[in-house]
């Protein structure tokens, strides 16, 4: 079954289950770190003839940040890094959409980390659809921006002894989205 762009019109929720809002961070100058977040909603408005029409929100919870080592993830939910004690939610509302081809986007948006807000570019690449086994209407969408922390206000770093720091100052942000249509 071939689905349409005009189809493809309506709003959407995040399937928390099949989607993944990570980051990369660069660590002691010579390695990656990779990380997620698990507690996340978001809703969009797709406009398959016009996709300039489109909206996108999502809602993050910071103390959600996951590495694989808990001691780390605790120090990046402090006043550090994302201090999510006083600022539980990350936060990105869509500003505006443009279309680059039949399947990228530019998503252009507010990011709120730690209280600041920031226009973020985010490029997408729309990965397909497909109507689930419980009648669901699927999309899928893939993206990534790279970020500078300190425009966040996330300063936090120690010096190497070897010259650099511990940790890098880009964060290239990741999705993978899978968002179910409602209605």
């Amino acid at each position: 079954m071939t689905i349409t762009p005009a189809e493809l019109t309506g709003d959407y929720v995040l399937d928390p289950a099949h989607t993944r809002i990570g980051f990369v961070a660069r660590h002691a100058m010579v390695t990656k770190v990779r990380g997620a977040f698990h507690q996340f909603e978001g809703t969009a408005h797709l406009d398959g003839t016009d996709p300039t029409r489109s909206t996108a929100q999502v809602v993050i919870k910071a103390e959600s940040i996951d590495t694989g080592v808990e001691q780390r993830d605790q120090h990046l939910r402090t006043n550090d890094f994302l201090d999510a004690p006083n600022h539980p939610d990350i936060t990105f509302r869509s500003t505006s959409v443009e279309p680059r081809s039949d399947s990228e986007y530019r998503v252009t948006g507010d990011l709120t980390i730690k209280g600041t807000t920031r226009p973020v570019t985010i490029d997408f690449q729309y990965t397909g659809s497909a109507v689930d086994p419980y009648g669901n209407l699927r999309v899928g969408l893939e993206g990534s921006a790279a970020i500078s922390r300190k425009d966040f206000g996330v300063t936090w770093n120690a010096a190497l002894e070897g010259g650099g720091v511990l940790v890098g100052d880009k964060i290239v942000l990741e999705f993978d989205i899978s968002a179910i249509k409602q209605g």
